[in-house]
């Protein structure tokens, strides 16, 4: 029997019985009553099917949620006892705990044991995020990706970390925060004033500089003790037979100032040149690097040390180690050849097994076939390519194998992905943290992201092939990675590097299209508007006419993404050009065939061109009228289904479907939705080109299917909504549209777990106002007064309110279905006086009879009228009928009405009871 969804605060009274505390102890521990912990015990018990506490507690052992992206080790932990044991006690909710110090002190070492130690405290678990392949601006796309979550639309990656680890205990780790200071503060800011329950652990050479921060400094390794202990065990670990004098090893650890990378490359010297000769080789360094003019003192023995262990290569490893230097995270053997073409695949590897046994390069995460170079050895190696003047000369290398690293993944992205196979898993899959599936460019991608960027801010400025080619994949990738605004950036960036206008034009329409998934449309219009230009530059007829004609049509279906609607003659004029440039045999880069002076690009075909204009036609007519216009719809269909392309057959759709539900032809409009639905299952999610339909499909098939009181195919479409990788993942819209259908169906608990996480992520948010957010807070203030809670009731309808704006019309569809909420709340509770049931009955009647929720609010109101006996009760009853014909619940409803039309009010009888 598979358990029910926990919430995040049982998840944590869960963890703690698993350290078999009592009621009183959880309670003090989480600061909440000891009634309320015997609520969520016995919600426990019974979601995992359980017979008693000591069941619970032998789960919460198995159940206790992982760190993300969490790093490991093959070598033990020495030294640093005293901030072992303090360090865990400061880890309190709602704390930023900074551990600073210099480079190569060991920050990071200890911010993962003292993570690991802390675990118990965690139960929800976090996420490790290494901040030192990041850059300025990239700092919660780090954090995203170890959570393992991404952008949506309306939500940034600052809002996606947030609500990863709201809802309780969570630690969250940022290392080597020193070069992303701002960013970094940001993100620890944005977390700790949202989650209330979440703890961040910084590292960082200096303090981030946010109010309550508490700062750990920790200095070298004291000599005499943990210094000299750590020599012996890394010593040991490259010679087992390791033993020099006491007195020997001590020397040579104060020499090196107790550092602990300084000390560990010093002693994996030991097995080749044992204590006195690594004594005497530190000696000759140190005199020879004595004139370092580092601002950090303890730098200049680190930097010894590495200036030593680079000295005791041989000419092969000291050709290949600084080349190292231009990779900014994990790389492979192909990644190593690519840069260093003058050995064979062989050699390579032979001379970067060694430059591993000599500790200037060290394996990633336990892989068998990636590696890395600490921070610190990093920036050494980087000296020494400049100094050797070979650094454009490698960068260019780098940027070609990235190039081509990201134009294979982001192919990738693009292939249709089959999960499984007659003999289980496919091949195109592999396993993630949290067991969940991931395919297997994702997981590539997660691993040498990092690099692709670097090799892309690193490219010589200016147009370039390799650089545009890799700034275009990029954008394909990071919108298939779900890190929306990145992929927005790239493709500009793309067009900037473009060598053609031509090229240029594409990128900017993919910019375009990948704003959809994460701002507002206006964005997009804007973008397709200089795609257009760059394609008239180009002399690409099609492609400018494409462009205008997207334009146009971004600009009258989703009005909601304007501040204010483009001007009407802007519109025409730019629907003009788009009819102008639509002229047979001009060519743009995407299909077949090729026209003659177009400098050998393939063409769109005529009948595609002619698509996208026709759908422009349709919502921009060329008479002053409502838009769309009906007499062009249907031809606008046609054309787009010639193309065979699911999204411009999808986008030709939302014309009729939105003149359907404007007359209230709500059941046409729903048959148009669900084929709606249905292309969007033939589209790729990791194009940006479907973004727009897959988000829009969704959402208006929700709608129609509660227009026309199929309310048990809205919660279906909802429970979609959630699980979908694009939308689902929205702090608050999914929740916006399963708490409707919730209520409605009498799962008010269900939906009221979802209402208050809701409510406080759209207000966290900063959004305005949320119109459409108003009708679900109208259901938990319903799901509240047919519990007959007042309070709450009141509570969540003057929410509902505020969702609005100052202002509200109250005849406007979402004050209509709050109308809707009062007159059912106050019919199936019996609460309402005659003067009250007749005010709330007119509220109920107020909005147009054509409008979605004017059935609901309509049969509501004429049950109301018929149980508080207002006079005027026949005439409600007669005039919902009229309303309820295109929407089943109300006319169930309706009919249930007339069976017990005689019956008094029933205080008390909620089917939310």
């Amino acid at each position: 029997m598979s358990p029910e969804r926990v919430s995040p605060r049982e998840a944590e009274v869960l963890a703690l019985l698993g350290e078999h505390l009592t009621n009183a102890q959880i309670a003090r521990r989480l600061s909440i009553s000891v009634r309320t912990v015997e609520n969520h015990v016995s919600s426990l018990l019974r979601k995992h099917d359980a017979a008693d506490r000591r069941a619970l507690a032998a789960f919460a052992g198995r159940a206790r949620a992982p760190m993300a992206a969490m790093p490991s080790w093959r070598t033990g932990f020495t030294g640093r006892a005293h901030e072992r044991d303090t360090l865990p006690a400061l880890l309190r909710p709602g704390a930023l705990v900074t551990i600073t110090g210099p480079g190569g002190v060991g920050k990071t070492r200890l911010a993962a044991v003292v993570a690991e130690a802390a675990a118990p405290d965690f139960p929800l678990g976090g996420a490790f995020v290494d901040l030192v392949p990041v850059r300025d601006g990239e700092v919660a796309g780090a954090a995203a990706r170890a959570l393992g979550v991404g952008e949506s639309p309306g939500r940034s990656l600052a809002d996606a970390v947030a609500h990863a680890l709201d809802g309780g205990r969570r630690l969250l780790v940022l290392d080597n925060c020193e070069h992303v200071l701002d960013g970094a503060a940001a993100l620890a800011d944005r977390v700790l004033s949202s989650c209330p329950g979440v703890t961040v652990l910084a590292t960082s050479r200096e303090r981030l500089g946010i109010p309550g921060e508490h700062v750990v400094p920790i200095s070298p390794l004291p000599l005499a003790s943990e210094a000299e202990a750590l020599f012996v065990d890394r010593a040991r670990a490259v010679d087992h037979a390791f033993a020099a004098d006491p007195v020997l090893v001590a020397e040579i650890c104060a020499r090196l100032d107790g550092m602990p990378l300084a000390i560990e490359l010093a002693a994996a010297r030991c097995a080749s040149l044992g204590a006195h000769g690594v004594l005497a080789a530190l000696e000759d360094s140190l005199r020879l690097l004595a004139g370092s003019r580092h601002a950090d003192e303890r730098h200049r023995s680190l930097r010894a040390v590495l200036g030593w262990s680079h000295n005791l290569l041989g000419d092969d490893e000291r050709a290949l180690f600084p080349r190292l230097g231009v990779f900014a995270g994990a790389f492979d053997l192909d990644a190593v050849c690519r840069t260093a073409p003058y050995a064979s695949r062989g050699e390579v590897a032979d001379v970067l097994g060694r430059l591993v046994d000599k500790s200037l390069v060290v394996r990633d995460g336990g892989s068998d076939s990636e590696w890395r170079l600490l921070a610190t050895v990093r920036a050494y190696a980087l000296e020494r390519l400049a100094a050797a003047g070979e650094l454009e000369r490698v960068r260019e290398l780098h940027l070609r194998w990235a190039a081509g690293t990201a134009r294979s993944l982001a192919d990738e992205t693009l292939r249709p992905l089959v999960t499984e196979t007659a003999c289980g898993p496919s091949a195109d899959m592999a396993w993630g943290r949290a067991g969940k599936r991931t395919p297997q460019w994702q997981e590539r991608f997660d691993a040498v992201g990092a690099d692709l960027r670097s090799a892309l801010r690193h490219a010589p400025p200016g147009p370039g092939a390799a650089a545009h080619e890799l700034a275009r994949s990029l954008g394909r990738l990071a919108y298939a990675r779900r890190l929306m605004r990145e992929s927005v950036a790239h493709f500009r960036e793309a067009a900037r590097r473009a060598m053609d206008a031509s090229d240029a034009a594409a990128d900017l329409r993919c910019a375009a299209q990948a704003v959809f998934g994460a701002g507002l449309a206006s964005g997009a219009f804007e973008l397709l508007v200089e795609s257009a230009e760059r394609a008239r530059v180009a002399g690409d007829r099609t492609a400018r006419a494409i462009a205008l004609a997207q334009a146009v049509v971004t600009a009258r279906r989703f009005l909601s993404g304007f501040a204010q609607p483009v001007a009407e003659p802007a519109l025409r004029q730019l629907l003009e050009e788009a009819v102008a440039a639509a002229r047979p045999g001009t060519a743009v880069a995407g299909d077949a065939g090729t026209t003659p002076g177009d400098g050998g690009k393939p063409a769109v075909p005529d009948h595609i061109v002619a698509a996208h204009v026709a759908v422009a036609l349709t919502w921009c007519p060329p008479s002053p009228q409502a838009f769309p216009d009906p007499s062009l719809a249907g031809a606008a269909v046609v054309a787009a289904r010639a193309t065979g392309d699911p999204v411009l057959v999808s986008a030709a759709l939302d014309a009729p479907a939105s003149l359907a539900m404007r007359a209230g032809r709500f059941r046409r409009a729903y048959a148009i939705a669900r084929e709606r639905l249905r292309l969007i299952d033939g589209m790729n999610r990791s194009d940006p080109a479907c973004a727009a339909e897959i988000l829009d499909a969704f959402h208006h098939t929700w709608l129609c299917a509660f227009a026309v009181g199929d309310v048990e195919g809205a919660l279906g479409v909802a429970e979609r909504i959630a699980g979908d990788e694009l939308l689902g993942a929205h702090p608050y819209r999914p929740a916006g549209k399963l708490i409707p259908p919730l209520v409605l169906l009498g799962r008010c608990e269900e939906a009221l777990e979802l209402a208050e996480p809701m409510w406080r992520a759209w207000r966290g948010s900063g959004a305005p106002i949320a119109a459409w957010l108003s009708p679900a807070a109208s259901a938990v203030a319903l799901a509240h007064g047919l519990r007959a809670d007042r309070e709450a009731f009141l509570l969540w309808r003057e929410r509902a309110e505020l969702a609005l704006g100052p202002g509200a019309d109250p005849s406007s569809e979402p004050m209509v279905f709050a109308a809707f909420a009062a007159a059912l709340a106050a019919a199936e509770t019996g609460t309402a006086t005659v003067e009250g049931a007749a005010e709330l009955v007119a509220r109920a009647f107020a909005g147009s009879p054509t409008g979605w929720s004017a059935a609901y609010a309509r049969a509501a109101g004429a049950e109301l009228a018929v149980r508080a006996g207002l006079p005027d009760a026949a005439d409600r009853v007669a005039a919902a009928r009229e309303t309820a014909g295109e929407n089943v619940w109300a006319s169930a409803r309706l009919t249930d009405l007339a069976a017990r039309i005689t019956l008094p009010p029933r205080p008390g009888t909620g089917s939310c009871d």
